[in-house]
């Protein structure tokens, strides 16, 4: 039977399954990215403007807050803005909704822009430096521009109009196992731009703060951090309208879905599978978006962090040496972390899809009318038992994220008072917060990128290449789709969550390592 027949037993749990984890999951994804980077911005900020004796510093204070106020504004307006040129009943060729979208980003990112430099002159002026805001808003159109790329680079890989998914829609013209290499091989490919582009967002950001003229009591300069901080404001600035463009795909997808249940004319269908292709690319960009903003969240969280052992051990700690050997284990148990999460999430999608496909076989032997129409199948038991395994299954993989640093912390600790160490337990959670954040946007990034060229490989074939829907190379990129789902849609989002999360407990408990 096809994709998203209604004689399925899993269909509905498909759709739904589509709606949690594309809407509400990378909503939350989002909003913890934006609540992580508005506190530590606030923080920077106030402590910045006291170090440097700036009188009134509740510009510096307020700034994350207005800046997120004006995203809601821009965002609508770009949401608003969105129009197709064609008439519904038109006879003409379907215009490409990607174009459609990005000229709405377009209009959104023109608005931040305007918005971002405003505000920056607004509340972060002051006599001592009366430069610095400029710098501010140097930082700000850096970190615009670096979420713009990232929503380029994502499109790039994943979206079948450009060489990365062709090839791997090529490759399964030879066979399942040559498009599961290729599609691995243009993941691990995929990591090299964002890499290179999120260095030279932090090194410029944070060296446009350092010279923006403010100067601490101790006559160092003092505005690197905050500049960092307003780029991932910046890069954040347009997220309202990211979030939108996902929530396309799923809407396309369940659309897509009740087209097919429905029975409408191939058409229609025709119309629904182009959607649901720019659907998979528009995923895939909020998620390289959404990583792109962990990388940059974690990295004040982990700067304050620091700051956070040093006020309470009353030592300076602003450096962490990766030559000693407790730290070096700290980072390598930090990427163990990342690696051991994500084959617990992939093997728990497993675990669950044999019980979803044991149960569908059930319902067809036991119910024979189902192929027949003579029955309606028991959607339910197949949403169920998705249900409960997503909340058993991260039960472990959550705890790992939970424990691990507080057991490292605390067992440093201990080694360190023993050898005469002081702050060992505090610097080995660093040293293990650095690798994983490393090592979690690189993973992430792979996992993302591979199953979002899986899925649209088979989306190109599909709509007629390389022998179309049936054809010995759609069945191995029906393979390829299948491993690249839980690369996608679990593994991989639940990175930019564990990133931000190690680094948040690092900080709560910070106390216990000293």
């Amino acid at each position: 039977i096809p994709e998203d027949d209604p004689r399925n037993p899993a269909v509905i749990a498909d759709l739904v399954g589509d709606n949690v984890g594309d809407c509400a999951a990378r909503g939350a994804d989002l909003f913890e990215s934006i609540a992580a980077e508005i506190i530590s911005a606030m923080i920077l900020g106030g402590t910045m403007a006291k170090h440097c004796d700036i009188e009134d510093a509740s510009g510096f204070i307020l700034f994350p807050l207005v800046i997120h106020t004006f995203d809601l504004v821009v965002s609508a307006i770009g949401i608003m803005s969105i129009r197709g040129s064609r008439d519904s009943m038109s006879k003409t060729a379907i215009e490409d909704p990607m174009a459609i979208l990005q000229n709405g980003y377009s209009v959104t990112l023109f608005l931040a822009v305007l918005a971002f430099g405003g505000s920056t002159r607004w509340l972060l002026y002051t006599e001592q430096a009366p430069a610095a805001w400029l710098h501010f808003a140097l930082c700000g159109l850096i970190g615009i521009i670096t979420a713009y790329i990232f929503v380029w680079i994502s499109q790039y890989y994943t979206d079948y109009k450009y060489e990365p998914v062709r090839t791997v829609a090529l490759s399964s013209s030879t066979g399942h196992g040559t498009n599961i290499i290729a599609g691995v091989g243009l993941g691990l490919e995929s990591t090299a731009m964002p890499v290179l582009v999120i260095s030279v967002s932090i090194i410029s950001t944070y060296w446009l703060g350092k010279t923006s003229g403010l100067v601490g009591s101790d006559g160092q300069p003092a505005g690197g951090l905050f500049g960092t901080a307003i780029a991932t404001m910046g890069m954040l600035s347009t997220a309202a309208y990211v979030l939108t463009m996902d929530m396309f795909g799923p809407i396309a997808d369940n659309a897509g879905g009740i087209v097919e249940m429905s029975q409408q004319p191939e058409s229609v269908r025709e119309i629904t599978d182009l959607l649901d292709a720019v659907g998979n690319t528009t995923k895939a960009t909020t998620k390289g978006f959404a990583i792109g903003s962990a990388a940059l969240a974690s990295f004040l969280l982990f700067s304050a962090y620091m700051d956070e052992v040093a006020s309470f051990s009353h030592v300076s700690f602003n450096q962490v040496d990766i030559a000693i050997p407790e730290v070096f284990v700290g980072g390598l148990l930090g990427s163990m972390i990342i690696y051991l999460f994500s084959a617990w999430a992939c093997a728990a999608v497993g675990r669950t899809a044999q019980e979803v496909v044991n149960e569908v076989r059930r319902q067809f032997i036991e119910c024979p009318g189902i192929m027949t129409y003579q029955v309606k199948p028991d959607y339910g038991r197949c949403v169920s038992i998705v249900a409960s395994a997503s909340l058993q299954e991260m039960i472990k993989p959550g705890a790992l994220a939970v424990i691990s640093p507080i057991v490292l912390g605390v067992v440093f600790k201990m080694i360190g008072q023993y050898t005469n160490q002081h702050l060992l337990g505090a610097k080995a959670v660093a040293g293990m917060l650095m690798f994983a954040t490393v090592s979690g946007i690189l993973m992430a990034l792979f996992l993302n990128t591979a199953g979002g060229a899986w899925d649209n490989a088979k989306k190109f074939i599909e709509s007629g290449a390389l022998g179309g829907k049936g054809s010995d190379a759609h069945k191995a990129a029906v393979t390829g789709d299948t491993v690249g789902d839980p690369f996608k849609d679990t593994a991989g989002p639940s990175l930019h969550v564990l990133i931000k999360l190690l680094a948040t407990i690092t900080l709560v408990m910070a106390p216990l390592f000293v």
